[in-house]
């Protein structure tokens, strides 16, 4: 079981009435992101406003059925009052040749902080290091920079690595390798450097999100409200854990990261800016007023759709299909006892 299992009881509509309103997109990407060119993500309307349906293609249906919780509590169910109005948000950094570096950040105006992609398979420690430097030249000395590895590193690495990049003045590195153990071990090697751990991969897709709290392994929790079973369920995760914590998109079209806004919006503190502005990274949205970071901020507040958008970004009649088949299994797991519970 993933995250899933830890969500809120989600509230569940009639499975025909979702069906009847899903809309399915395809939305090309500016850069290559996490290997994706073109996003796909289902939207439908419930009583609240739109809501979205995106979990990553690759993903099981037990793993899915977390992020249509998370479509079904926006669309559907109550929502927390919102504490701000507008969310700073940092820029991010596809794994692109340093000398990119600086027409990607011109698409996050006025972010002060940076997420820098590393890692990426096929590229060397020297890419990264390359990068880095790249976006500190950019940003300044003021600037704010964290790595996001996608525990693509084991423990050896990640502090060779580490140690490579401190020189950059990091403010964390995200879920540099994958287990929880690792983790605390990789805390303990470089605490005397002064570089906070976060924690991503290990919250959204743990059979237990609050694992890495409770073993002290992270210093930091990355929170998104798709995977984790919707806003409500991501609240209630992080004031269990009591860590600060960072919200950020599984990139999401403008009506998923408007669910992420509302998420930062809800929360009591915002230590971090918060990676949602990633509507940056797309050619085309679902809306003509998409989420986009302007003076280094998006505002909160829900998000409706363009339908010519909708319809000049629409799947194909198969992917559609593909879609629809996937919402009405994850549904069919939303509803068994266990999950009702």
């Amino acid at each position: 079981m993933g995250a899933a299992s830890a969500a809120v009881p989600p509230v569940l509509p009639e499975l025909g009435e979702v069906l009847a309103g899903v809309r399915v997109v395809a939305l090309p990407m500016v850069t290559r992101f996490r290997g994706i060119t073109v996003r796909e993500a289902a939207v439908f309307e419930g009583p609240n406003g739109w809501t979205e349906f995106s979990p990553f293609v690759e993903y099981g249906d037990d793993e899915a059925s977390a992020w249509l919780a998370a479509a079904y509590d926006y669309g559907w169910g109550p929502q927390p009052a919102l504490l701000r109005s507008s969310i700073p948000v940092n820029a991010t950094v596809p794994a692109v040749a340093a000398d990119a570096v600086p027409g990607v950040l011109a698409r996050f105006p006025g972010a002060r902080t940076a997420k820098v992609k590393v890692a990426d398979p096929g590229q060397t420690l020297a890419d990264d290091v390359a990068r880095v430097a790249a976006v500190r030249e950019a940003l300044g000395p003021e600037g704010r920079i964290r790595v996001d590895a996608n525990a693509l590193w084991n423990v050896d690495e990640a502090e060779h690595a580490i140690r490579a990049l401190e020189r950059f003045d990091l403010e964390y590195v995200e879920q540099p390798v994958a287990t929880v153990d690792e983790l605390a071990e990789l805390r303990r090697r470089v605490s005397r450097l002064g570089i906070l751990i976060a924690a991503d991969e290990s919250v959204r897709k743990a059979s237990d999100p609050l694992a890495v709290a409770r073993a002290g392994a992270a210093d930091v929790l990355v929170i998104k409200a798709q995977p984790l079973g919707g806003v409500r369920a991501a609240l209630a995760i992080v004031a269990e854990a009591g860590l600060p914590c960072v919200v950020s998109s599984a990139l999401d079209t403008s009506i998923g990261l408007a669910m992420g806004a509302s998420l930062a919006a809800a929360l009591p503190a915002l230590e971090f800016d918060c990676g949602l502005g990633t509507a940056a990274l797309f050619e085309s949205d679902v809306t003509d007023a998409p989420l986009l970071p302007a003076r280094g901020q998006i505002s909160t507040g829900r998000v409706a759709p363009t339908e010519a958008l909708l319809e000049a970004n629409a799947a194909s009649p198969e992917r559609r299909a593909w879609w629809l088949a996937r919402i009405e299994r994850c549904h069919a797991l939303l509803t068994l006892p266990s999950r009702r519970q």
